[in-house]
């Protein structure tokens, strides 16, 4: 690291762990979600730039990198617009610290400021992938190996709970309730609101499977998920599960055309209310059970395609797709490097 890019992440310390918690008074939430839009920038930028994380500094922070990532977060993660707006009100906010503090920086704030919010579309297009699809998705990884197993029952997980891929990596063993005749896990979602989603005998096979592995001997409190360096264990990131999606994906659609060309987390969580809307159940169930605040949120899944109203009139019921059995084999090594991310408070 040289002088400038010193200068710079002492800023993004700074930022996260002294001016959002202490003088904006912001929720652990909050500070959760700048930090991952911070990292995914940075990782954006090192690629576009073909750099390391140390040598990024605040020439690399200009209007064209932003609108050139926000541009990547629509066309190549797929994410949707309030997201993209999202990200964009984050990075102003910290470049309008570091403005204040850097004379240099200020002319960034006022070029941020000229980056035009999107309009929602007025009627919204949702993605999802047929239940074939899903058993071609689950046959990729290679349970005999650990982080494949684990990524394997991750996307058991998700699909069965349709939760949002940042809901299930804030899981922890509490949150895990498979003993009994209903076994359920417990989610919190949006605005700190809890649901309970009950899950599949199968899922629950899988997961004793990965708990013998991942958490022989763990407490209550410990991540569900998690990354190993060091001989330490870290909370798995939103880019670590959309990496690994991404790459079943594709594996997944060589082989079976029904499959996304570009597959993401989020899709899990359509493509299991779109299967289970087509099979008959309630809107109003349905938004309970996803965790819409409002039943406009969820009338999405109603307004998706004709096909899918012609199928739900046709059937009463479906079987639920099949998830695969596995076992588990050979242990490999996590190895990534994030020691600028955790000096700098990228990583809590």
């Amino acid at each position: 690291m040289n002088e400038k890019s010193i200068r710079f992440f002492k800023l993004v310390r700074d930022f996260l762990t002294i001016y959002l918690p202490n003088q904006r008074m912001v929720s652990a939430n909050t500070i959760k979600s700048y930090r991952e839009c911070l990292n995914q920038l940075f990782g954006y930028i090192c690629d576009m730039r073909k750099i390391k994380l140390g040598k990024i500094n605040l020439g690399h922070i200009t209007r064209e990198t932003v609108e050139d990532y926000l541009k990547y977060l629509e066309t190549e993660r797929h994410c949707c617009v309030s997201t993209r707006n999202h990200r964009l009100a984050c990075i102003r906010s910290f470049a309008k610290y570091v403005g204040a503090r850097d004379v240099g920086a200020q002319a960034l704030t006022g070029d941020l400021k000229d980056i035009p919010l999107k309009k929602k579309a007025e009627t919204a297009i949702i993605k999802f992938f047929s239940e074939s699809a899903l058993v071609t998705i689950l046959e990729q990884p290679d349970p005999r190996k650990k982080k494949e197993l684990r990524d394997l029952f991750f996307m058991i997980l998700m699909y069965d709970t349709a939760a949002r891929n940042q809901e299930l990596l804030d899981l922890t063993l509490g949150d895990i309730h498979f003993e009994g005749k209903s076994p359920f896990a417990v989610i919190t979602g949006k605005g700190k609101k809890t649901r309970l989603v009950p899950v599949m005998p199968k899922t629950i096979e899988h997961y004793k499977r990965y708990a013998a592995v991942f958490h022989p001997a763990s407490s209550l409190c410990d991540h569900l998920f998690y990354t190993e360096r060091q001989g330490g264990r870290f909370a798995m990131s939103p880019d670590n599960t959309e990496r690994f999606i991404k790459k079943y994906g594709m594996g997944a659609h060589a082989t079976n055309p029904e499959v996304p060309e570009s597959l993401h987390p989020h899709q899990f969580r359509h493509s299991r209310s779109m299967h289970l809307y087509r099979s008959g159940m309630p809107l109003e169930l349905l938004a309970e059970w996803l965790g819409h605040a409002q039943l406009s949120s969820t009338l999405i899944y109603a307004n998706a395609d004709t096909e899918m109203k012609r199928k739900a009139i046709e059937k009463a019921t479906s079987v639920l797709s099949p998830l695969v059995s596995g076992s588990t084999a050979s242990i490999e090594q996590e190895d990534d490097e994030m020691l600028i991310r955790r000096l700098y408070g990228l990583i809590e």
